[in-house]
């Protein structure tokens, strides 16, 4: 019924509609007038077949809506909406309406006095500008005005908010040129209003979305300063806005603003007093790294369709090395001829494979076309990785193609080396050393003729000025040790020592290279004072923070090193205090170190205390986009924090990280899947089933990812997965069953048949009939795995088995399973009809004496809806096809009337009796 059918009374004080509505409308009754405003699109709908009368019925809402009760202002606001719509739809019939009556009307209750009323016109004005029910017209010329009039300096700050709020969310439904002439101007000044900390706190929280709306160049050149304000605003709630937005924010700056400003700019909230801005910050750390992916380094792309793509994998080693290694009168040419290749192990990055002494840096040379593994210039991009690497998979070390992030190496006279950007050839080594002698070839037989100590060459006698300082330092570095692993900021500060302790080295290193060896030799005899102390102190400390691993041995002759170097430097580097050498294998540079570091903190348990007790489930969570920006390549960096989430005491840390590991195999490639991830997998197995259902829903996409080899080890532990904590838990089982029909593929037949087949008729078994029925679509699958591929002989022994097994089990349930994946047998045609007609026909006929209704319905179904429909049986020549008539006829005579109306019914009418069930089942 109608809200105004008492308008339709025929004989009501005799008056035309319009006339009786106009009354009503303007009655001294509110209930009238209210009435009146809920029933309005009824009434327009009424008229709507008279433009004159319609255009009247526009007049007097608008009339009624200045109505002087706010209730009745309102009722009136909430119909817009649909009456919008309607006159949408009749737009050929009423184009003006709209835009002439209703919008000015919404416009205008923006700055209604009544609350209710302006927040009913609030939001009614964005439902309209979501459905594109108001022309740019409109907007530009009627709504933009009046929420510039609203927001001004000198109106009410509570209207300021309110209208700061609309022009936020109006920025992403207009153009990007309207929100840069209009908006644009006047959001950077309330970014900065003082007077009132809500329209701050507005524009902080819906700062990223202006930024999308403006674009890069906009949102460098006036929302950026901006943004720095906020984020050093007074109020705290403020600058934890900005931490939410960071992604956003970030998302439309270019690549140097993201670097240069914004980072420090996180690095700076990150470490707010305030703890809510410092949990907000470290929830937003993993999203704001994931904007420095750079696929061209990190050689991983995400598809249009949500799907990681790999770059095109590299040439082998030896293919590459003969393509790249042209003479040396060829390296002017092109870049492209330059005989040494700059390369850096990208995708084929192996976990296991190469010795430790052996380098990831090689030098093509120009007059041999051979190698020279360097392994004191090793990188520090890859010094962590070939610690962990094995000999077995050296020879499988594969190099990507050119265009990947360079490992740098020092040109000499043999060389040319390609020209890059000045962002891609930076080194840490290039540029704080001189080139080192290479010494790798006559290191063991240096080793091997070490003589004692003293025997050894020390310092020359320019480095002796420095030494104090350095011992100075050296002795504070020394105290502070004990208290490294408490404290981040003795942490920090043992960094900034030895950098400059690094630094004095550097000075020393430089200034006698100029000078005779015997001089050096002179130098070092004369004078034994504790310069050699110093120096021990000095290749230790400097061994500890050197980006490029401990290269420190440097020989007084490029030609001939000296063997107490050699000792001391072997015996400093087993002495390495452990933080230090664990930050050496945390660098890279695709993200400002800062970033990654204070990543790597969050499973620091001292952060849950003071910051947020989830911030470990926050990193596993952000693990996977932070691994993908950062690439394969730089896996090393993020090893140490997957372990520890992995062992975490929080489950759903541990779930976060099971429901996302097939995601990283994917990032990682299969060898440092196969090294890092599969144990971690193995313990998730043998977890709690809130954390093996992560791995359990992506069973299929990590085993996939796996060598044959190292697949088949699972096949004895999916087992594993049949037994639950809480056997309630059926969903678990119904889980397994769906991955055991993708895994069926990854397995040969009698894999299948010796593992998953078992598994399979478990599940058939089921106390729950939704495990059971997923279970009967796992059967077929495993018989269609037998005989697509010739397996006739497995395909025969578990039609046994499962004859056995249901046909004559005790159970009825189990014999209506039989009948059931009879049918879906056919439905599926997974064997030959020769093979079904021959084993499985005769027991399936069997069960029309079966004692169970429910058993004999699920057969009248088959024979009737699934066998007789087949082509093979419909054939009046067949043998099978008397028995399976007869079989029928018995069943439509039966006593039960649903056995015998399924028997009876005709698969045609099958729509509108048994398509629910049929769509259940099937």
């Amino acid at each position: 019924m109608r809200v105004t059918a008492f308008l339709d009374i025929p004989g009501q004080d005799n008056l035309p509609p319009l006339t009786r509505l106009e009354k009503y409308a303007f009655s001294e009754n509110i209930f009238n007038r209210q009435i009146i405003a809920r029933g309005l699109l009824d009434v327009l709908r009424d008229f709507s077949n008279n433009e004159e009368d319609f255009l009247t019925v526009m007049e007097i809402v608008v009339r009624l809506a200045e109505d002087a009760e706010p209730t009745v202002r309102t009722e009136l606001m909430e119909q817009i909406p649909p009456i919008a719509v309607f006159l949408q739809e009749n737009r050929s019939n009423f184009p003006v309406v709209l835009s002439e009556y209703l919008t000015p009307i919404v416009v205008r209750y923006l700055t209604d006095p009544n609350n209710q009323v302006r927040k009913s016109s609030q939001e009614v004005l964005l439902i309209l500008l979501e459905q594109d029910l108001i022309s740019q017209h409109d907007i530009e010329n009627k709504v933009c005005p009046i929420l510039l009039a609203l927001s001004a300096p000198d109106s009410d700050d509570e209207y300021k908010a309110e209208a700061v709020n609309i022009i936020c969310k109006l920025a992403s439904m207009l153009s990007k040129s309207t929100v840069e002439s209009l908006l644009l101007p006047r959001f950077c000044e309330l970014c900065g209003d003082g007077k009132f900390f809500q329209v701050r706190k507005v524009c902080a929280t819906n700062f990223g979305d202006i930024c999308h709306a403006v674009g890069q160049e906009a949102t460098e050149k006036f929302l950026i300063p901006k943004f720095f304000e906020l984020c050093s605003d007074n109020v705290w709630g403020m600058r934890k806005a900005c931490a939410e937005c960071f992604l956003a924010v970030s998302y439309s700056a270019s690549p140097e603003v993201r670097r240069a400003q914004l980072s420090p700019l996180f690095i700076k909230l990150i470490s707010d007093p305030c703890r809510w801005v410092r949990q907000a910050a470290f929830q937003s750390l993993g999203p704001f790294i994931s904007t420095f992916a750079n696929p061209s380094r990190a050689g991983l792309y995400i598809r249009e369709d949500g799907t990681l793509s790999i770059r095109p994998p590299a040439q082998d080693l030896d293919s590459a090395l003969a393509s790249g290694s042209p003479s040396a009168g060829s390296c002017g040419n092109t870049s492209s001829a330059c005989s040494t290749k700059l390369v850096h192990t990208e995708l084929d990055l192996p976990t296991e494979g190469a010795s430790t002494g052996t380098s990831d840096l090689l030098h093509s040379s120009s007059s041999s076309g051979g190698l020279m593994a360097n392994s004191v210039e090793e990188s520090a991009l890859t010094g962590a990785e070939s610690a962990r690497l094995s000999p077995e998979a050296g020879a499988s070390l594969k190099l990507p193609d050119g265009d990947n992030l360079p490992i740098h190496c020092h040109p000499g006279p043999g060389y040319c080396t390609c020209p890059e950007s000045p962002e891609d050839v930076f080194s840490n080594f290039l540029y704080w050393r001189t080139p080192l002698p290479d010494i790798s070839k006559d290191l063991e037989l240096f080793l091997s003729e070490a003589g004692p100590q003293e025997k050894g060459c020390s310092r020359p006698e320019t480095m002796h000025h420095s030494c104090v300082a350095r011992s100075e330092i050296q002795k504070v570095l020394d105290s502070l040790q004990e208290h490294l692993m408490n404290d981040p900021d003795v942490q920090a500060q043992v960094q900034v020592l030895s950098a400059a302790l690094r630094a004095a080295q550097l000075d020393s290193v430089n200034e006698p290279e100029h000078q005779p060896m015997e001089g050096r030799h002179e130098g070092s005899v004369s004078d034994p004072s504790p310069a050699s102390d110093n120096q021990t102190a000095l290749s230790a400390s400097s061994s500890q923070k050197e980006l490029s691993e401990p290269r420190i041995l440097q020989s007084t002759d490029p030609g001939k090193p000296c063997d107490g170097a050699v000792d001391q430097l072997e015996m400093e580097q087993r002495h390495l205090p452990a933080p230090l050498e664990e930050s050496k294998s945390k660098l890279q540079d695709i993200i400002p170190q800062p970033l990654l570091d204070q990543y790597v903190s969050m499973t620091d348990p001292a952060r849950a205390q003071t910051v947020d007790i989830d911030i470990a489930k926050h990193c596993a969570y952000s693990l996977p986009g932070v691994a993908l920006t950062l690439g394969r390549q730089n896996w090393h960096c993020l090893r140490d924090t997957y372990e520890t989430l992995a062992s975490d005491v929080q489950w759903k840390v541990r779930r976060t990280l099971a429901f996302s590991i097939h995601e990283l195999a994917v990032i990682l490639g299969d060898q440092l899947t196969a090294a890092d991830l599969v144990p971690v997998f193995n313990g998730f197995l043998k977890d709690l089933d809130e954390v093996r259902i992560g791995i359990l829903k992506h069973l299929y996409d990590f085993l996939k990812l796996l060598h044959e080899d190292k697949r088949r080890e699972y096949l004895y532990q999916l087992q594993e997965f049949v037994v639950t904590d809480n056997s309630r838990n059926w969903r678990f089982r119904y889980e397994l069953a769906e991955q055991l029909i993708l895994i069926l593929e990854l397995y040969n037949p009698n894999d299948v048949y010796d593992y998953l087949m078992h598994i399979a008729l478990k599940l058939c078994a089921d106390k729950v009939s939704e495990v059971r029925w997923i279970s009967f679509k796992l059967v077929v699958a495993i018989l269609q795995k037998f005989y697509s591929h010739s397996e006739r002989a497995l395909g025969l022994n578990f039609i046994s088995e499962l004859i056995v097994r249901f046909r004559h089990c005790a159970k009825w349930v189990g014999r209506q399973a039989f009948a059931f994946i009879c049918q879906a047998v056919v439905n599926e045609e997974c064997i030959p009809v020769d093979q079904f007609v021959e084993h499985l026909l005769p027991s399936l006929l069997s069960l029309a004496s079966d004692p169970v209704p429910n058993v004999r319905v699920l057969l009248a179904k088959a024979l009737r809806q699934t066998l007789l429909e087949k082509a093979y049986l419909r054939n009046a020549g067949n043998p099978h096809l008397q028995v399976v008539e007869e079989t029928v006829l018995a069943l439509q005579s039966d006593r039960d009337p649903d056995v015998s109306f399924f028997a009876t019914l005709e698969p045609k009418r099958r729509s509108t009796a048994d398509r629910p069930v049929l769509a259940e089942r099937n």
